[in-house]
């Protein structure tokens, strides 16, 4: 399975398709409906088209997995994958719409030009001939004798079409894109057409320094209105959230102090870190971090051990020292070169393991292994033969190999043990939280010394009293604010110096609340896209496990439409306030006579620029308003007032010049034409979405589901 392999290895490039995994197992979809009328599997349409609750999960699964291939969080991923749904579905209606059908010829001929294979040369022969072949009898082994593995790669063969689809779309449509002869003539006129102006900025940060404007809310959706398109919304709640962490006090520091010299120095039993017969049990029972019994290099070990280590003896402690909420004891235990190992390994996961998509039971996979190891052990060769069984990814390609390690390596303990306790040709089992490893020890090699370490742990933990007492400023403030308006909810907040956050637009699949981030998130969403839920609300959440607790205040409901003015106020607040100062600045300007005029009127000075309309730079600001102008106004004639982006021009225009730059008309044309086409793509798909029919069922069927488990 060589080339399924490296599909399996890179599951974040399926593009592909998805439904709704927080109500996948929620109710019986079929009493849903029969109660509310509505198919709970169909979250949405685009142009009529559906969007399954299945396509949602595995987009949903595909995004989960990139973000946990890269270390990312794994929630908070919905929107995300609701928004590639809906892209996917309106680039193959437009596939459709051109006349083009997606047919196994033309899926086969396009799968070598796919990223997922394109960029892989190991999936080419050496005359670059793409393996189409032997990747179809792969596939045909696959779906005789692995159902889940098939399955797989029908999903991944799904998102494949639809990019297959797009670049057939986008292929058509860029060609005809096009710059005529008079266009290019144009803009190469524009281009090298300069004008030299005098001109007096009123600069907007300068002028509101000295003349207060305060942007009201009418003012924010006048805004709005007027640039309607660039403010439809989806629905969101303005959320005010009152973060009360639950921090150990200074009481609660001092007491895991004193915990741990009790542990070091003296216990009831009389056993204690220093005196104790096994260290690794001691800790084991009285530390908060368990006992890690490999070796780690010099300058691995805690900042308060580096430069000591080295000189220790064995057995000698170091503390009680303090790391983060932590306070460690750390005992030397031993000393010895740490050898590095070249290995390699067959992995047979079970359903359960981690990272499996493995469905035989851990039993089985057992079985197997033991099998596979005591053939392994008769014939050394049928190793190569057995890495075709191996779940590891690409594991036929790599030999199986997982290069040199050493014990400081960021591998399953159960293997580095493994490693460290077989010379040298040794082959045997070993089991981890990723299943059966097969292992054989291709070579080992002296490396540098390393270091055994017990570290007695004592978490410094917020107590019962102190959670208590979070518990009481958090009731305190929830019963201060109740129907109170949001902005008392803001100032008690600040004046109790308590952590605020306001979450403007919060949307209900965002998974997480912004400034936030807590387990209690989920929740909250819930809470405020209850239908019950009016603005002015409040609620106190506890955070599992924590001792944490937030205070939220309902601030606004938006649905779906134009955006709440104050919603979106830290957005345009500057844009529109620099608006109301245009407008005061050009009154008071009227019908300058000259520029000096309008110098003394507002204490600047005139200065000078060479402009030009293709590259409107005006001292540093780039100002196409003032450019424009520039080449429409009659020379020394005083321009109105121009409302600019950093401030009002009122300019003069000297002359004009024409700067010719090289290049021929050809050349020109295409780099237009080239740049226009790169610039295409996501325009005209943004068009797309703007001008579709979407319904978006997902609250709706939400908050059904919600109120049948209530």
């Amino acid at each position: 399975m060589a080339i399924l392999g490296q599909i399996r290895s890179k599951p974040w490039l399926l593009m592909g398709i998805i439904a709704l995994a927080l109500l996948a197992f929620l109710v019986n979809p079929e009493s849903i409906e029969k109660v509310f009328g509505k198919n709970p599997d169909v979250l949405g349409k685009v142009n009529g088209e559906k969007i399954t609750r299945e396509e949602f999960n595995d987009q949903l699964f595909v995004l989960q997995e990139q973000a946990k291939n890269q270390g990312q969080p794994q929630n908070g991923l919905e929107e995300q994958a609701w928004q590639l749904l809906v892209q996917s579905k309106l680039i193959k209606q437009q596939f459709e719409k051109m006349g083009f059908e997606m047919t196994d010829d033309l899926f086969w001929n396009q799968l070598q030009y796919d990223q997922m294979f394109s960029q892989n040369q190991q999936l080419f022969d050496e005359k670059g001939n793409f393996k189409l072949q032997e990747l179809k009898k792969e596939i045909e082994t696959l779906q005789n004798t692995n159902p889940q593995g098939y399955s797989q790669w029908l999903k991944t063969r799904k998102s494949i079409e639809y990019r297959i689809m797009a670049r057939q779309v986008f292929a058509n449509i860029s060609t005809g894109l096009t710059t005529g002869k008079k266009e290019a003539e144009e803009l190469m006129r524009q281009r090298d057409q300069l004008a030299d102006i005098d001109f007096v900025k009123v600069d907007y940060t300068s002028y509101l320094a000295k003349n207060k404007i305060k942007v009201t809310t009418e003012d924010l959706k006048n805004y709005i209105d007027q640039h309607s398109v660039m403010f439809k919304t989806e629905p969101s709640r303005n959320l005010g959230v009152v973060y009360f962490p639950a921090k150990p006090s200074a009481a609660d520091d001092a007491a895991a102090l004193k915990e741990i010299n009790r542990l070091y120095t003296g216990t009831e039993s009389g056993e204690n870190f220093t005196n104790t017969a096994s260290d690794s049990l001691f800790v084991l029972a009285n530390s908060d971090v368990p006992f890690n019994n490999q070796y780690v290099q010099a300058n691995q070990v805690p900042q308060a051990l580096q430069g000591k280590v080295e000189t220790a003896a064995i057995g000698q402690a170091f503390g009680p020292y303090k790391e983060q909420d932590l306070y460690v004891v750390s005992k030397v235990l031993d000393k010895k070169p740490s050898d590095s190992t070249l290995s390699k390994h067959i992995l047979i996961a079970y359903k359960g393991a981690e990272r499996s998509t493995a469905t035989r039971t851990k039993e089985a996979a057992k079985k197997i292994a033991d099998s596979l190891l005591a053939a392994i052990k008769g014939n050394p060769a049928k190793f190569a033969e057995g890495l075709k069984l191996s779940d590891e990814p690409n594991a036929v390609e790599r030999n199986g190999s997982v290069g040199w390690t050493t014990p400081q390596s960021q591998f399953a303990p159960g293997y580095l043990s493994f490693l460290a306790n077989n010379a040298k040709g040794s082959t045997g089992l070993a089991e981890t939280e990723f299943g059966y490893h097969i292992i054989n020890v291709e070579d080992k090699k002296a490396g540098t010394m390393g270091y055994k370490i017990a570290h007695l742990v004592k978490a410094i933990k917020p107590s019962d009293a102190t959670e208590n007492t979070i518990d009481k400023n958090s009731r305190r403030f929830i019963q201060q604010v109740e129907g109170k308006s949001f902005n008392d909810f803001v100032n008690i907040a600040k004046k109790g110096n308590f952590q605020y956050t306001n979450a403007a637009q919060a949307k209900r699949f965002d998974g997480q609340i912004q400034g936030l981030g807590t387990e209690a998130d989920s929740e909250i969403l819930k809470w405020a896209f209850d239908k019950k839920r009016e603005k002015g609300d409040t609620e106190l959440f506890p955070v599992e496990g924590t001792g944490d607790k937030i205070v939220v205040y309902l601030n606004g409901k938006q649905e779906k439409g134009l955006a709440d003015p104050e919603s979106v106020r830290s957005q345009i607040e500057t844009i529109v306030k620099n608006k109301l100062a245009a407008k005061k600045i050009a009154e008071k300007i009227g019908k300058a006579s000259s520029l000096d005029q309008v110098a003394k009127m507002f204490a600047t000075t005139k200065q000078s620029a060479q402009v030009n309309i293709l590259q409107p730079s005006v001292a540093g600001a780039m100002e196409p308003k003032v450019a424009g102008a520039a080449f429409g106004i009659q020379k020394g004639k005083v321009s109105n007032p121009i409302e600019g982006g950093t401030g009002v021009y009122v300019l003069v225009k000297k002359s004009e010049t024409v700067n010719k730059q090289g290049g021929d008309l050809k050349q020109f044309t295409e780099s237009i034409t080239q740049r226009n086409a790169g610039m295409f793509g996501q325009a005209w798909m943004k068009s797309l979405q703007d001008n579709a029919d979407i319904d978006d069922y997902r609250i709706e069927i939400w908050d059904k589901l919600g109120s049948q488990q209530q």
